[in-house]
């Protein structure tokens, strides 16, 4: 494998100079320079990009740490991340952790060990303490979820979408709002459940709700929650659940006790993506701006990662607006 030196004794030239040439760290004359790039392409030289990071400081790796991938909004922000990080020549290390914080603790050790610049993280609220003390050693940058209000975040204000919600049943007609949410140590699910209650609150409608502790709750949960619902309210006529997954099995559970959406029940999610229109009855939701959202953190890591040395910068939080798509299952 041809080494640097090999690289300046064919061009004829000093290490230092092939150095300079390669990093455009100082001027090099033109010609010396076409020179070197000469034979870099005849010896097929590949720079050892480790070392160079090493030596500048930076290695142009961000770590992106999220609950799971096979969530949409999660794939739509890591795919935020991966668009905006390549701009400006950064390359990025998925990790999935379930949602599970002992997976989580091991990855972020692993992580502050290795070759990375900064981390973005949805984190699962259980390793609070040891990601503020990776923030001091590199950039952390909190997505959808905000545990630490000392470390820059980018998340969407769900408490608004929560309000929005039952005021938008309400205007359908709707009365008996029930809630499908999921563990409350979350702070998206929390917050929704702020406005939620708000939003009774103002209209003076009965609280109806459900929730468990479990922090992944997809199609099945949905489903057997909005079975509990119907037992429990049969005069229910409205479900809000937290996400697509769960409002798809709240829809399959409906249609298994032939109960109409939406003439009988309008449901609404409020954590959609785009596949909510793909269903047999097309899914209204608030949609979150997934790939915005990822391309906004990873913008705010690579900014804090570039700061000089010295001068690390403010914290910063950037909330985001969710869109309401309204669909078949509320009209």
């Amino acid at each position: 494998m041809a080494t640097l030196k090999d690289v300046a004794a064919l061009a004829h030239v000093d290490v230092s100079t092939v150095s300079r040439a390669l990093n455009n760290t100082s001027y090099v004359h033109p010609d010396t320079k076409a020179r070197i790039m000469a034979a870099v392409k005849e010896l097929s030289y590949k720079p050892n990009i480790l070392a160079r990071g090493l030596r500048q400081g930076k290695l142009k790796t961000l770590a992106v740490v999220i609950p799971k991938v096979t969530f949409s909004i999660f794939s739509e922000i890591a795919c935020g991340i991966e668009k905006e990080a390549s701009k400006d020549g950064y390359a990025t290390i998925m990790i999935n952790t379930g949602n599970d914080g002992n997976i989580e603790k091991v990855s972020l050790n692993k992580l502050r060990n290795g070759f990375i610049d900064g981390i973005i993280i949805a984190a699962t609220g259980n390793n609070k303490r040891l990601i503020r003390d990776i923030n001091t050693e590199m950039p952390v940058i909190q997505v959808i979820r905000q545990f630490d209000h000392s470390l820059s975040s980018v998340v969407v204000d769900y408490e608004d979408i929560g309000y929005q919600a039952v005021h938008h049943l309400y205007e359908k007609g709707c009365r008996r709002i029930g809630l499908i949410n999921a563990s409350m140590s979350l702070s998206p699910y929390a917050d929704r459940y702020k406005g939620y209650k708000r939003a009774i609150s103002e209209l003076e409608l009965d609280e109806i709700q459900t929730s468990g502790e479990a922090l992944l709750q997809g199609a099945e949960y949905g489903y057997d929650c909005t079975l509990n619902l119907l037992d429990a309210y049969t005069d229910i006529d409205a479900i809000m659940v937290a996400n697509d997954s769960q409002g798809m099995g709240s829809m399959r559970a409906l249609k298994d006790r032939g109960i109409k959406v939406p003439d009988e029940v309008k449901v609404l999610s409020m954590t959609g993506v785009q596949i909510g229109n793909m269903l047999e009855t097309s899914l209204t939701s608030f949609e979150l701006p997934g790939e915005e959202i990822g391309a906004e953190a990873a913008s705010m890591l690579i900014r804090a990662v570039e700061t000089q040395e010295g001068s690390k910068p403010h914290t910063q939080h950037l909330t985001l607006s969710a869109t309401l798509f309204e669909r078949e299952s509320t009209m």
